[in-house]
């Protein structure tokens, strides 16, 4: 029997503080991704794929928000090279996947549309955020690290590195599938 299992996204991208410099745009310099075994009710492997960016360069408030420096993302991989990481080792256009919000699913669709590169992705995206404030019954939808805190669970690893993000978001998700409150986990399975 398949295992169900959910790819956790996270990205973190280049950026300024204010506006976008003019002829520069917001390209992915991190992919985060935690794999969860939904039937298990665990995270099982834990990912970082540094991305070098091809219109734009690492700002220094993007250094001091990331801790990513442009000599670090000019040793990662292309764009497209990172599609293909996520296609053919973690499934992506089969296995459904989750991410904090939807910044991470529409920054991919921009690049990929602007570079011409295949979007990686099949179609069953969950919003955790979004599913998340659903599920607590909240006004307003919280950023991950105040998740982790309403959910009474630590931050694991740096804030805004796409690594250590999808291993906290995955953390949520699993909040999410023991309060029986995330799609396509099933019935809670007695211990």
């Amino acid at each position: 029997m398949d295992r169900n299992l959910l790819n956790v996204v996270d990205v973190e991208a280049t950026c300024w503080r204010g506006s976008t410099p003019p002829g520069r745009a917001n390209e992915i310099i991190e992919i985060g991704l935690t794999v969860v075994d939904l039937d298990a009710r665990r995270r099982v492997a834990r990912h970082g794929l540094l991305v070098r960016p091809a219109r734009s360069e690492v700002s220094a408030f993007c250094t001091e928000l990331t801790s990513l420096t442009q000599a670090e993302v000019d040793s990662g991989v292309g764009f497209a090279e990172a599609c293909r990481w996520l296609v053919e080792e973690h499934g992506a256009r089969e296995r459904p996947w989750a991410s904090w919000g939807d910044y991470d699913r529409n920054q991919f669709t921009r690049q990929c549309r602007v570079t011409g590169t295949g979007y990686p992705f099949g179609r069953g995206h969950t919003n955790a955020k979004r599913l998340f404030g659903e599920a607590l019954g909240l006004p307003r939808k919280p950023g991950m690290a105040a998740a982790l805190g309403t959910a009474g669970l630590p931050l694991e690893g740096r804030h805004h590195r796409g690594e250590d993000d999808a291993w906290n978001i995955a953390a949520l998700v699993l909040f999410l599938v023991e309060r029986d409150a995330w799609p396509g986990a099933g019935a809670r399975q007695p211990r």
